[in-house]
């Protein structure tokens, strides 16, 4: 008998089955889950983000919810959606001047404006580029401000249940917002058209398709794409954007619906001083010191930034890959 070969044979068959072990472990799988989602997410459409920053995207950390919302989704798979799928939504276009006229008085009373503070977290890197807000309905997050200065807009998304979230926008002459994914896929994004240059050069860009937006007219898209924005006209456009609940098949329903209603509720951001600021908002307050830290770090040494960057990720991913 070969008692060396049996002993090789033995020792293959053990280290083969403790790197399996190891392999299997939980934090490997949930890791090896992350990435499989956050590279679906990567690849999804035409139009993608650096790698580089991909990787640290909001959009990396939320792909393993939202690669579910994908497997369960009704809405076809592409940029833009056809309107007529979502009937309700016709009752937003036909009083797209109830909007607008409501809208341009705000706009007129300095109403539509950008986050008075660090509470405003899903929005925030937008302000820095002129882009305003006003918070019509946020996800069952209370604003008192809209029922009592657009009543007739705060009724009419009332009457469309799947309208989740609602908003004036603002986007100022030659103002641009680059290429970016929104985190949350349980939910499409809707933009009608109330006061804009009507002009090809004010247009947004859903994996690499342009759509300019006009006066009276909407668009449906899921802004989980690579999109972008430009306005590059003298105009300052304005539109109504809304998140739509996004039809998908149990059971993801009712789970996307209480995801909704606690996590994007918690991003909830005042249009007045007063009003309520969701938890996730509070949260980012605190932590926006560092961040600014960080953007400063930045601005002043690039290379020593990416250093930092870089020595951070692999960290954490030497954590998470270490053996127990």
């Amino acid at each position: 008998m070969d008692l060396d070969g049996a002993r090789t044979g033995n020792g293959s068959f053990g280290a083969a089955m403790q790197l399996v072990s190891y392999l299997l472990g939980p934090t490997r799988i949930a890791l090896g889950l992350v990435a499989v989602s956050a590279a679906a997410v990567h690849f999804r459409g035409r139009s993608r983000l650096r790698f580089s920053r991909q990787l640290t995207d909001h959009s990396t950390f939320t792909a393993p919810y939202n690669a579910l919302v994908y497997l369960a989704s009704r809405a076809p798979p592409r940029p833009y959606l056809d309107l007529d799928d979502f009937p309700g939504l016709k009752t937003l276009t036909e009083n797209w001047q109830v909007f607008r006229d409501e809208g341009l008085r705000l706009l007129d009373e300095g109403k539509v404006r950008a986050a008075t503070g660090d509470n405003d977290l899903g929005f925030h890197s937008f302000f820095k580029h002129g882009w305003k807000r006003f918070y019509l309905k946020w996800y069952d997050h209370p604003l008192p401000s809209a029922q009592a200065l657009c009543p007739r807009s705060a009724e009419i998304l009332r009457s469309v249940p799947s309208v989740k979230g609602a908003m004036f926008a603002t986007l100022p002459p030659k103002a641009n917002l680059g290429k970016h994914r929104d985190p949350f896929a349980g939910a499409l994004r809707y933009h009608l058209g109330l006061r804009t240059p009507n002009h090809p050069k004010c247009w947004i860009a859903v994996d690499g398709v342009r759509h300019s937006w006009r006066d009276g007219e909407a668009v449906l898209f899921d802004e989980t794409f690579v999109h972008e924005a430009w306005n590059g006209t003298d105009v300052t456009r304005l539109i109504l954007l809304c998140d739509i609940e996004r039809p998908l098949a149990a059971p993801m329903r009712p789970l996307n619906r209480w995801v909704m209603r606690h996590v994007m509720g918690a991003t909830g951001s005042p249009n007045e001083d007063g009003e309520r600021i969701g938890a996730i908002n509070r949260l980012y307050a605190r932590l926006a010191g560092v961040q600014k830290a960080i953007k400063g770090l930045k601005t002043k040494n690039r290379p020593l930034y990416e250093a930092q960057k870089w020595a951070t990720i692999l960290a954490v991913l030497g954590l998470l890959l270490a053996p127990y």
